[in-house]
């Protein structure tokens, strides 16, 4: 049950007041409107009511930007909750597991309600920055595919992929791609991002260490800057590796 001290609501007419906002308070661009057919999907985080009625102030809840898709989305309707093996040789990519939890809410009049079987995936490069299914100048994996999946959330909102800490390519920082796509029709893109202080961290271990040292960080990427600070995981430490949890809230109309 959520906090009674959090709500979340965000309407049409609040968001270019938002926008404006917080382009005074940041000095950068912030969330895309991103129109999907009929639907209209935003993508939103839940934060506590912590401001006065007194003080002026935007919605308690801020909007995140829809970033892109990238050229490596593969369809692969692969409904799997542990996405580190390929699905035909078995063989598990190797790294440091991360457990992903991710919970998806509907947006409207000032509360968030779970939505139940919304269609979530997700997608990233293994440790040696490599995805599947992919035929480039670096490899080709075409007819694998590892480290993809998708999961249906549950009446609580809720799709949990076991995963592998993400390892990096030339031009990018390190992320992981995730879709949504509702039962109504909306759909909404991004992409999620780590600290750079843990990547480091995880990356001076095997089997990062052999790839080398990274070339991008968070701030000097071109995608990331789109609001990436917005998308960023707070992963903890487990006895197997990571586990992370981020909301997702969409706004349809």
């Amino acid at each position: 049950m959520r906090d009674p001290a959090e709500h979340c609501f965000l309407s049409t007419a609040q968001i270019l007041p938002m926008q404006r906002f917080l382009k005074a308070q940041f000095s950068r661009r912030t969330a895309l409107i991103v129109l999907r057919s009929t639907a209209t999907a935003l993508l939103v985080g839940c934060l506590p009511r912590r401001m006065s009625s007194a003080q002026s102030s935007p919605p308690a809840c801020t909007v995140r930007p829809q970033q892109t898709e990238g050229p490596y989305f593969v369809d692969e309707k692969l409904n799997r909750s542990d996405i580190r093996s390929d699905s035909k040789s078995s063989v598990v990519k190797a790294g440091v597991p991360l457990q992903l939890k991710l919970n998806i809410v509907q947006v409207s009049d000032r509360s968030c309600t779970p939505i139940s079987n919304a269609i979530v995936d997700v997608w990233h490069c293994d440790a040696e920055g490599i995805y599947s299914d992919v035929r480039d100048r670096r490899s080709d994996t075409t007819g694998q595919n590892f480290l993809r999946g998708y999961q249906t959330t549950d009446a609580a909102g809720n799709v949990e992929f076991l995963t592998i800490y993400p390892g990096w390519y030339q031009g990018r920082t390190v992320h992981i791609h995730f879709k949504v796509r509702t039962p109504t029709g909306a759909e909404f893109t991004s992409q999620l991002y780590f600290d750079d202080a843990l990547t480091d961290q995880v990356h001076a271990g095997l089997p990062y260490a052999s790839r080398g040292q990274r070339s991008i960080k968070n701030a000097e990427d071109g995608i990331f800057q789109e609001g990436g600070n917005q998308l960023l995981l707070s992963p903890t430490k487990n006895t197997q590796g990571y586990a992370a949890t981020f909301e997702i809230g969409l706004q349809t109309a």
